[in-house]
């Protein structure tokens, strides 16, 4: 896709957790989980409302 292999995928991660700290990476992961939920939710909506408009 963009050319990351495994060495460059563990030079993010440890500079993630060298920014961030191991105590906060659970919850930037719940956080970044959570939005992407409602991302995929509000898509969802609004493809619901474009197939059946309000008159």
């Amino acid at each position: 896709m963009f050319g990351l292999g495994i060495p460059e995928l563990l030079i993010i991660l440890a500079i993630v957790l060298l920014v961030f700290g191991a105590k906060r990476l659970p919850e930037l992961g719940r956080g970044l989980g959570k939005g992407i939920q409602n991302f995929k939710k509000s898509i969802k909506e609004d493809e619901k409302e474009s197939e059946h408009p309000d008159k």
